[in-house]
């Protein structure tokens, strides 16, 4: 199954991000001034008058990457190119036509796809001449747009639409919404880009040892027991007094949204390292946003034999004690030992996420928990529980009625949560509980 993937390349600093953001209609790839800041390849699933495509932003060509990644991030837009259906070719009318792209239309000479080319900051029509002179390149039909002015949008889309292949039938089917959506996270260089690449089996994101590779969310869709999943790569978080740079700041906000985004989230630590500041940081965003976790201990054949798993998991129950409910999986990325057990259950904390309680079984459960440890007296009187139901799901939300939800003490809750953890499908995911007072009509009645 394949949908038609289009590639936006050119040479640094010609608005490439912008042009991705402003198809796409959001704000997904890191625009700044700086050359060089678009590494991986960023992709987004278009859907167009029911036509589906791959929207592909790349990193400039002819970029001197500052932290010698130039061959890395020139690899990624050769693929990108490779697997391209349309090229967009996008040039600055301001600057106008420069060596480096004519540098680009060389390498482009030989290409077998329609290629577009995207006059950008044409934010006028008192520029569309000065973008005539790209024609000089010889490299497909010239359209003038500005992203930040917002123009021409539609002519650029419509010339895209009229250069796709007619639809496959299997199109829709491989652009269908994944099973899961994984989010990977963790601070720097624990693995988490070569854990997606052992799950793409592609060189899908650039690896190094370079603190800071990756910088945007890269989205990779990947198939396992035929059936398609979405694993999210995020940039390494650092502490939030070291956000020193828009960079940074754009970064972290990416790894967040990403969080936000997912059904369930891996939060790699390196088997070598001591827990920071940064995975606590982390830890608590995941739990303030109420996603199931797992805890992933990565590279683990490095330290097979040297410290046992159990030393590990008291080491990640008594540092993250709020979170004690989240399994912990011990694999190695490089190599997917262990990666197919971490993603199957990663689909069993996701069927938790969903899963609903009939009324009358919840409320069974409350009654019993209720018997067997009362309420503390809160000013000389018990509170009461009257009744409960699940409202809603991802996560399971669950309401309990009573007479007065101030008069139940914080640990009372924590006893409520872990009865309901432990009875129900709930066991290794959060759960939101909030305690309602009941209210009661003019007759009497409970409302």
């Amino acid at each position: 199954m394949s949908i038609p993937k289009v590639v936006i390349v050119g040479r640094p600093n010609v608005g490439k991000s912008t042009i991705f953001n402003w198809l796409a209609g959001r704000r997904l790839a890191i625009t700044d001034n700086r050359p060089g800041v678009t590494r991986d390849r960023v992709s987004h699933l278009m859907d167009e008058d029911d036509r589906f495509f791959e929207l592909v932003d790349t990193g400039g060509m002819g970029a001197k990457d500052e932290d010698n990644l130039t061959e890395q991030v020139e690899d990624q837009i050769d693929a990108a190119i490779e697997e391209a259906t349309i090229v967009l070719f996008v040039v600055d009318t301001r600057a106008g036509l420069t060596p480096m792209d004519q540098e680009v239309a060389k390498r482009l000479r030989y290409v077998d796809m329609p290629i577009i080319c995207v006059a950008n900051k044409t934010d006028r029509e008192a520029l569309d001449p000065q973008a005539d002179e790209f024609y000089k390149l010889g490299r497909g039909k010239l359209v003038r747009v500005s992203a930040l002015a917002n123009r021409n949008k539609d002519e650029l889309m419509k010339m895209i639409m009229e250069r796709l292949p007619p639809p496959s039938e299997d199109e829709a089917e491989a652009a269908a919404e994944p099973e899961m959506k994984v989010a990977v996270v963790g601070r720097r260089n624990v693995g988490k880009s070569t854990f997606i690449n052992t799950l793409a089996q592609a060189e899908r994101v650039i690896v190094s040892e370079v603190p800071g590779t990756t910088r945007d969310s890269v989205d990779v869709r990947f198939d396992m027991d035929g059936r398609t999943f979405l694993a999210i790569d995020t940039p390494g978080l650092t502490r939030t007094k070291a956000i020193k740079t828009d960079l940074d700041f754009y970064s972290t906000h990416r790894a967040q949204r990403s969080i936000r985004r997912a059904d369930v989230v891996l939060l790699f630590f390196d088997a070598a390292d001591r827990i920071s500041k940064v995975d606590k940081q982390l830890c608590s965003y995941i739990a303030e946003q109420y996603k199931p976790c797992i805890f992933v201990v990565n590279k683990w054949d490095l330290q097979q034999g040297k410290i046992p798993t159990e030393k590990w998991v008291r080491y990640l129950r008594d540092s993250f004690q709020t979170m004690w409910y989240a399994p912990i999986a011990f694999v190695t990325g490089q190599t997917g030992k262990n990666v197919k057990a971490l993603l199957n259950h990663a689909q069993m904390l996701y069927k938790q996420s969903m899963a609903r309680v009939q009324t009358a079984e919840l409320n069974k459960i409350v009654r019993a928990a209720v018997e067997r440890n009362e309420p503390p007296l809160h000013k000389n009187r018990r509170p009461k529980l009257f009744y409960g139901a699940q409202v809603a799901s991802q996560p399971p939300t669950i309401v309990l009625f009573c007479t007065e939800p101030s008069a139940f003490s914080p640990q009372y809750r924590r006893y409520l949560l872990g009865v309901l953890r432990e009875q129900l499908e709930f066991g290794e995911v959060p759960i939101k509980l909030y305690l309602h007072e009941r209210v009661r009509d003019e007759q009497g009645f409970a409302k």
